[in-house]
């Protein structure tokens, strides 16, 4: 896929990785939807990239369906990047209590239920475009997940589980959609610089970094933008989940 000229979404935009991605595509000539409910973070991100502003909860379907029309007369969406999720610290049985279970069920909702419907509308956009070939691609859903869905740390039980399962679909959404043309893939992220990360204690922060090969360092957002271009551009990259992580494998900490 050719990202100058394109329309491409990306929710969750309005910091962090969303952020930095939408800046980096619509740098490439991205035609950027910039996907988020902070109103003003999203506003300011579309002035800076020249995109498209649109408050919209990545649960609610109609929202969505809107933010993926924007401009469709123009061009059709061509591909979804999903950076949009929480975070939350919370142990099962912690000091105040055993873990509400609508605090497990908050996560759940946004990062997994989330998740599966802006693939499901992304997919129903993307079947209406018109292809040349039998080999042309119809479009493309990028999704973000972490590598906490392999090696989840104490009080990441929710958060682990919503990534995990953003990871299992990855395989049986992109077999299913094949037939349409489209492609699905997921980006893990190890520890990246984000805003995310602003409730980590410097020492916590410093045993998880010790463990990462190389470089020794936070991950950039800007390197996760760079993969998702790397993956739009190369058309035979599809149901996989790519680890972002400098070599980083998590033991307990």
């Amino acid at each position: 896929m050719i990202i100058k000229g394109s329309r491409i979404a990306v929710t969750g935009a309005a910091s962090g990785l969303g952020a930095a991605v939408a800046m980096y595509l619509a740098s490439l000539g991205a035609k950027v939807i910039v996907i988020d409910l902070n109103r003003g973070g999203c506003e300011q991100v579309a002035s800076a990239c020249h995109g498209i502003p649109c408050v919209a909860d990545v649960r609610d379907e109609e929202a969505l369906k809107k933010a993926f029309a924007l401009e469709e007369a123009i061009s059709p969406l061509r591909a979804v990047v999903n950076c949009a999720g929480i975070i939350q610290a919370k142990r099962i049985i912690g000091k105040s209590g055993v873990m509400p279970l609508a605090d497990f069920q908050t996560v759940i909702d946004i990062n997994l239920n989330g998740a599966f419907n802006v693939l499901r509308l992304g997919a129903e956009a993307m079947s209406k475009n018109s292809i040349k070939t039998e080999d042309e691609e119809r479009g493309l859903i990028i999704q973000i997940a972490s590598i906490a869905a392999f090696e989840g740390q104490i009080g990441q039980t929710a958060y682990s589980a919503s990534k995990g399962g953003v990871v299992s679909m990855t395989l049986p959404a992109a077999r299913e959609l094949a037939s349409l043309n489209i492609r699905v893939v997921t980006i893990a992220p190890g520890l990246m610089d984000t805003p995310m990360l602003a409730s980590v204690t410097p020492e916590y922060l410093a045993r998880l970094q010790a463990s990462t090969l190389f470089p020794k360092r936070l991950g950039k957002p800007h390197e996760c933008a760079l993969l998702a271009a790397q993956i739009i551009e190369n058309p035979y990259i599809n149901g996989s989940v790519i680890r972002l992580d400098g070599g980083v494998r998590l033991a307990s900490c």
